[in-house]
């Protein structure tokens, strides 16, 4: 064990996206593609962890202006209300992680979404997946105006925490972010399988 593991967490700090929530942008591309001149794999190049999807989730251009340029890129010819249903449309849940958050608050840890994502995301998983609602706090990239791994968006998690160090329990799908937390002494978990993650959050908190 860690000098750090052996240090109760105070607070335990969720990405979205492959940690709770499982999603699949060819669920949007497939039903955006018939109006526009692309076919689904190719509009799923224009969304899919994209140049322009970074832009959006960096806070650098707003839904309107990746809209637009989601249009001219595509010849995209539907509703911006069509596209917002579609490219929201793309979440399922991972019950053994909801499943633990849900545990976590029951025994008052508090807990706190990290996440690199955009409006329309926040708003669709806040309308559609009401665990959503039953976390301590929420740090967005797109609101803080930087993406993780970048510093600024870790000190954002650690502002609303209130927390620093081993004191915070981090769990993400990637590799890069989670060494930019364990850089700033958090505990970590780099998450693949929640049989191997939920054990161990509870061998943390004891």
């Amino acid at each position: 064990m860690s000098t750090s593991e052996s240090v109760r967490p105070q607070a335990v700090v969720f990405d979205l996206g492959k940690v709770l929530l499982d999603f699949d942008y060819r669920i949007a591309a497939r039903a955006l593609a018939p109006q526009s001149r692309f076919g689904a794999e190719e509009f799923k190049l224009v969304l899919d962890q994209s140049p322009l999807l970074h832009r959006y989730e960096s806070g650098e251009i707003g839904t309107t202006e990746f809209f637009t340029e989601v249009c001219r890129l595509t010849g995209y010819h539907g509703s911006p209300a069509e596209f917002r249903a579609a490219f929201g449309d793309i979440f399922a849940e991972i019950p053994p992680m909801i499943e633990l958050q849900r545990q976590l608050r029951a025994r008052r840890v508090p807990t706190f979404i990290f996440s690199n994502t955009n409006e329309i995301a926040v708003g669709h998983v806040r309308q559609r997946f009401p665990f959503f609602g039953g976390f301590t706090g929420y740090i967005f990239s797109h609101e803080v105006g930087c993406m993780k791994p970048g510093a600024r968006i870790y000190e954002a998690i650690e502002a609303i925490t209130g927390r620093t160090g081993a004191d915070l329990l981090y769990l993400d799908d990637r590799a890069e972010n989670i060494a930019a937390g364990a850089v700033r002494g958090w505990q970590t978990i780099l998450h693949h399988d929640p049989a191997v993650t939920v054990p161990d959050v509870w061998r943390r908190l004891g």
